[in-house]
């Protein structure tokens, strides 16, 4: 056994990350840093001695012979440098993966350890000062620390070895009890801990520490909504026209109460719930979903569906949405709170067994162009959170594989105090593979998914605390790391109705980890902690009860399908675990180490806590036009223009955008950029119901509305205006209003006992009841957080309305204008200037007018009115198509706020008394208004850059084209020796695979007979049994697919290693081989395409002949991931996949990746070519090949997309033609069927 260690360097012209944080350092920090290089260092421990294995875990999982150099020595001799490693006890993803792949490569069972580290290696010129400012600036002691490259030896996890009891706790007086609660860092509050104690001295016993944590978790704020649950007592008004009308509307919902929420306290939960209730009384919430378990928002929906051979039937399904935030994580560890945002959103639908296939984000930013001497001391600075959380939100999204189409940043100086970090998705289920039954004793309680650690320990009290710049430094613990590999294992269980149909309850793991998710599920349960799977050992009793660590599910299962349920676990690559049962003792009972270390009655955890109380004092809102006050004063039409579309509520955020995978699921209606240049922003989420075995027209519809300048000024407008701005964007894209339903993100300052404060999201709830009285949409869930305060500053008061519809999918039209010579109407909300409020049955019958006219085909597209005013919603229209527009109206006000108005775009005139007419769309890119002109060209480019610095939409690069051709030969008739009526398609899936399902749906659309297999590898017989199925599949089939997704999650440090490494089992070798004489097929998309390039089958067309001249797929050039459409032309027919194209033929297909980059020097390029190899190219819109971001986003040699073997039987591509199905990305035009995967059915017919 060795102890081993190694650094990687990437090779120059690789080395982009170095680059970047060279950059970084030089821009940020003022600092000459000049070769800066970054290394990978791994410490391998308790490595077996095989020095093949050694060999082969050096050149094909610690890198790669074609970009990186690896040693077991580096020079650090008087050079100016600092390496850093993760604290103890956060989840590497980077080492985990590296594990998995040396288990995969290595002749004999591994038992090694390995922990990653970066070595930033610096100029000699530098000061001790500047290095320690870098030092300073990178390091962020929440989640990272400096390393001793002096010692390699893997540090002893600290042991919490007994759980203490409190042996004097009854006795404490109240000076003790308060000093308890601060030594212990309780979120509890005096009144709560004073309650404990006089429980316990009922009872008789004192408590252990678990206890007092236990009951601290279920009582926060995070879990228990204490601020929402506070009983108000008394409310006083203003004696002004504001306060007559707000004790109005307090008296109507006292009258309300009375009818449907007697029994209840006043509240502000109460209002948050009570129109739902109301109209579900009223027979106009008919669909919503009642039961026990409370997941997520849930409603039926019919969802139309057509089978492959034709069909069409209805079937009934249940439309789950959930928002969630993660405020103070992301504020502190900006990657991993994001991530975990998106994770924790997905868990809750998910728990409720339901597939999430739809995400949108909404994030609050201080101004990320403020430099780092700005910052607030003891806070990171902006740009390092908003840059953070955006990689950390969609590295976890695409790596799980689920379609982010909108994605919104809203800049505001009272997001300073604390981010704002929203994720909202969309997921379905048939009904009939949702069971949901009442727990009885002797049920089982199982916890699969991932191990239990110390990160995320005190998430939920920490998220419930205000904080300052000393309390930040103690947060580490309570910050997780997402595993979404491991969260996508879960997310393929819950979509097998066989596995799902045996859970009577599910729990997720959030807040509270095993004392909660298990604790909720059933009245009486009993825990043996003992059994709880952990990441390594040390844990003791109370980490094990409160550990938040992420993607692990809870579930109650009957004693007699204990067995069968953990089969289906185990046929997904997971852990199951039964840790205990259901009891009839009414008592949540942990055991640890044989002694009941927590024995808590359910009355007692019920009761939350000591009851709040609160009196609220409402005043006037400051008398100012707040729709008015945000217009420029400069003199000419063109500089208002322009000032406006520079607002940073206004400018574009494509680079941010497009760093989230918005095509996965193969269901996407609108792309997040519209119209033949990409550029018209989208402002509704819509993808289709993740059908199986099928096709279908339903589509779900998610967007947002809320303004927090109007919310700063009046909180009763800003919820008024939110809910009516998200129900307008629906409209606008053609969804039906009076189908949405609402969800509301409430984020507040804390409030403590100041009755002023409290008046804020009590008068946005009056405002938010008021809304959904008028329009018949209820808020049927919602999530509150109401810590945003930093020291003296707090977050804009906050209320998001997060609005859901089922749509047909030939309803929706998008943003970008059509066609020169069609009208332009403004279809407005006339707003009156005594109470800033509207005429709610007018625009009701404004959303209907356009509702009509879109159905009606009259409206083509349609914007609403945001920050920017009308001005902004004609630039962006105009962008997407580079069409004009003219303007011929005096009266209309350009740059003022006008919520819930909408900008039309009509084929014909139209008359209705509140759409004015403005003018018309021109074929010239430019605008022109009452005689001025706007130039448009300037406009774009200003809108564009201004966050450029922050998230760059293109690489600066002198743009060049390629006519290189392939030597082609005639092209050849494909028809293999092998003729079969359904040829059988075997679809590999791993740990990180995200696409299988969009394949399987595709080959069996097309004729084939599809099957996906999955690669296990928790233990070594998972390992060698899964390798003999796939091989065996491959047997019996004669196509083989390796789809898209994130294998292993990219790691480590780079793409498709976990699969090559497959590849290269020698059982596999060899079948493979036997697969191809028996003249198979084989495609590897995006990820399979990595894995087809890193393992030889591509170019060579066989296993293994990789070396350092070999071309290889790396990183994007701009550093990112990148996610749109692109245009790709067919360069060779020359093989099966490709036989039914012409050469030169164009088709526009979605991309979705981070390291997509073809690259290979100019002497196997020129091999390529004369072979003719390459298949297919990224072209501009002249069709030529070329470099230029936009179409070649990338950025790979010669612009291929894609490469055939010697012989055109094996294909890979980057490009996702998989993801297309009928009506997806409405609002691109072009060839988007580009349909390979009938050609491969084909060869075999």
């Amino acid at each position: 056994m060795s102890d081993l260690r190694f650094f990687v360097e990437k090779k120059k012209g690789f080395d982009l990350d170095a680059k970047r944080l060279e950059k970084q350092f030089r821009e940020e920090l003022g600092v000459n840093v000049k070769d800066l290089r970054l290394i990978n260092c791994y410490d391998i421990f308790n490595l077996n001695d095989n020095k093949e294995d050694i060999e082969k875990i050096k050149k094909m999982i610690l890198s790669e012979p074609v970009t990186d150099t690896i040693t077991t020595e580096l020079d650090l001799k008087g050079k100016k440098y600092f390496a850093v490693e993760f604290l103890p006890g956060q989840f590497d993803q980077r080492a985990d993966s590296a594990i998995q792949c040396i288990d995969i490569v290595s002749s004999e069972k591994q038992n090694a350890d390995i922990l990653t580290s970066k070595i930033i290696i610096l100029n000699d010129e530098l000061s001790d000062e500047e290095l320690n400012r870098i030092k300073k600036f990178y390091i962020n002691p929440i989640e990272m620390r400096e390393k001793n490259l002096s010692v390699l030896k893997k540090e002893e996890i600290l042991f919490n070895s007994e759980v203490i009891t409190y042996n004097d706790f009854t006795s404490l007086n109240d000076s003790e009890i308060e000093k308890m609660r601060v030594d212990l860092g309780l979120s509890m509050s005096f009144e709560d801990l004073k309650f404990v104690q006089d429980h316990y001295k009922e009872i008789g016993r004192n408590p252990t520490e678990t206890e007092i944590k236990v009951l601290d978790t279920y009582w926060s704020d995070h879990c228990r909504h204490t601020t929402f649950e506070t009983k108000i007592n008394k409310v006083t008004f203003p004696n002004s026209e504001f306060g007559k009308q707000m004790e109005k509307e307090f008296n109507d919902y006292l009258k309300l109460k009375e009818d449907v929420s007697k029994k209840r306290d006043v509240s502000l939960m109460d209002m948050a719930t009570i129109v739902a209730k109301y109209l579900k009384k009223e027979g106009k919430l008919d669909n919503l979903e009642v039961s026990e378990e409370n997941n997520a928002c849930s409603v039926y929906v019919d969802v139309e569906v057509e089978d492959f051979e034709g069909k069409k039937a209805i079937e009934k399904w249940l439309l789950m949405f959930k928002n969630e935030t993660h405020n103070h994580p992301t504020e502190i560890e900006p990657f991993g709170g994001a991530s975990t945002c998106l994770g924790g959103a997905i868990r809750d639908p998910l728990s409720g067994r339901a597939y999430v296939y739809q995400a949108i984000r909404v994030t609050g930013s201080g101004n990320p162009l403020e430099t780092v001497e700005e910052t607030l001391k003891g806070k990171l600075p902006q740009k390092k959170i908003t840059t953070g959380a955006a990689s950390g939100y969609s590295s976890y999204g695409n790596q799980i594989g689920i379609a982010t189409t909108l994605v919104s940043e809203i800049y505001h100086e009272g997001y300073k105090a604390k981010r704002m970090e929203v994720g909202a998705v969309v997921a379905a289920a048939p009904v009939e593979n949702v069971v949901r039954k009442s727990p009885i004793p002797t049920d089982s309680i199982i916890i699969i998914g991932g191990k239990t650690g110390r990160d995320g320990c005190g998430g939920a009290t920490g998220s419930s605390k205000e904080h300052n710049d000393k309390s930040l430094l103690l947060c580490g613990a309570e910050v997780q790391k997402g595993n979404a590999p491991e969260e996508r294992k879960i997310q393929r269980l819950f979509r097998n109705p066989n596995a799902t149909k045996l859970i009577k309850k599910c729990n997720d793991f959030g807040a509270g980890g095993v004392s909660v998710a298990i604790g909720e599920l059933a009245d009486g349960v009993e825990v043996n902690l003992d059994l709880v799977p952990v990441k390594y050992d040390g844990l003791n009793g109370t980490e094990l009860a409160i550990s938040e660590s992420q993607e692990r599910m809870a579930v109650i299962v009957s004693k007699e399908d204990t067995e069968k349920f953990l089969k289906y676990v185990d046929e997904e690559n997971l852990l199951g675990t039964v840790v205990g049962y259901v009891t009839d003792k009414n008592r949540l009972t942990l055991n640890w180490k044989g002694k009941a270390i927590v024995d808590i009655s359910r009355d007692f955890l019920n009761t939350n806590g000591v009851q709040q109380n609160i009196d609220i004092e409402v005043r006037d809102y400051k008398d100012e036009n707040v729709f008015e006050k945000f217009k420029t004063s400069d003199s000419s039409l063109e500089k208002k223009w322009l000032h406006n579309i520079k607002k940073l509520n206004v400018v574009s955020q494509k680079g941010l955008v497009e760093m989230f995978d918005s095509s996965v699921g193969a269901g996407t209606i609108l792309a997040p950029f519209g119209g033949k240049y990409q550029m018209s922003p989208t402002d509704v989420s819509i993808m289709k119901f993740p059908v199986l075995d099928k096709n279908t027209d339903t589509a779900s519809a998610i967007t947002w509305g809320f303004n927090p300048y109007i919310s700063e000024w009046s909180t009763y407008h800003g919820a008024i205006y939110a809910v009516v701005e998200s129900l307008a964007k629906l409209v606008a894209a053609g969804v039906d209003y009076k189908t949405a339903r609402l969800s509301f993100q409430e984020y507040f300052e804390k409030l403590g006992k100041d009755s002023y404060k409290w008046s804020k999201p009590f008068l946005a709830l009056l405002g938010a009841m008021k809304v959904q009285k008028d329009f018949d949409v209820a808020a049927i869930g919602g999530k509150d957080s109401m810590s945003g305060t930093f020291n003296d500053i707090s977050v804009p008061p906050t209320l998001i309305s997060f609005a859901v519809s089922p749509v047909n999918v030939n309803d929706v039209i998008s943003t970008d204008f059509k066609k020169s010579g069609n009208k332009i109407y403004l279809v407005e909300n006339k707003i009156d200037e005594k109470d800033f409020l509207f005429n709610s049955e007018e625009l009701k019958e404004n959303f209907d007018f356009v509702l009509k006219n879109i159905k009606d085909k009259k409206i083509v597209s349609a914007m609403v009115i945001k920050m920017g005013g009308v001005a902004e919603a004609l630039s962006k229209m105009s962008f997407g198509n580079r069409l004009g527009f003219e303007i011929n109206n005096k009266d209309v006000d350009l740059f003022s706020l006008k919520p819930a108005s909408i900008l039309i775009e009509t084929t014909e005139e139209l008359s209705y008394k509140n759409a004015i007419y403005l003018g018309e769309v021109t074929d010239k890119f430019e605008g022109k208004i009452n005689g001025e002109n706007i130039n448009l060209e300037e406009v774009e480019a200003t809108w564009l850059n201004k966050l450029k610095p922050i998230f760059p939409y293109e690489l600066e690069e002198k743009i060049e084209t390629y006519d290189i051709k392939n030597k082609i030969s005639e092209k050849k008739i494909y028809k293999s020796s092998i003729t079969i009526a359904k040829p059988r398609v075997v679809i590999a899936a791993f740990p990180g695979t995200n696409s299988e399902y969009d394949m399987y749906n595709r080959f069996n659309e097309n004729g084939g007979e599809a099957k996906i297999t999955l690669l296990r590898n928790l233990t070594q017989d998972h390992l060698v049994e899964s390798v003999d199925e796939m091989c065996k599949d491959l047997r019996n089939s004669q196509i083989f697919v390796l789809p898209g997704g994130f294998s292993a999650g990219d790691e480590p440090d780079g793409s498709g290693k976990f699969m090559a490494a497959v590849l290269q089992n020698p059982k596999l070798m060899d079948e493979i081989k036997a697969f191809l004489d028996r003249d198979g097929l084989i495609l590897g998309v995006c990820n399979g395409f990595q894995a087809l390039v890193k393992s030889g089958l591509l170019p060579y067309g066989e296993i293994g002949n990789v070396h350092e001249n070999s071309p290889t797929l790396t990183f994007n050039k701009i550093g990112r991931h990148i996610s749109q459409i692109v245009k790709t032309k067919i360069v060779t027919n020359n093989s099966p996949w490709l036989s039914s194209f012409e050469i030169g033929e164009t088709f526009d297909i979605p991309v979705s990746h981070g390291e997509g980059r073809f690259y290979a020097s100019d002497e196997v390029l020129k091999q390529l070519f004369e072979n003719g190899q390459i298949a297919t190219q990224y072209v501009d819109f002249n069709l030529d090949a070329t470099n230029e971001f936009r179409f070649n986003p990338n950025g790979s040699s010669f612009a291929i997309e894609g490469i055939i073997s010697p012989d055109g039987r094996i294909f890979g591509k980057m490009g996702h033609s998989e993801r297309y199905s009928k009506d997806t990305f409405k609002n691109i035009d072009g060839n988007k069927n580009q349909n390979l995967i009938l050609n491969g059915i084909k060869y075999f017919k």
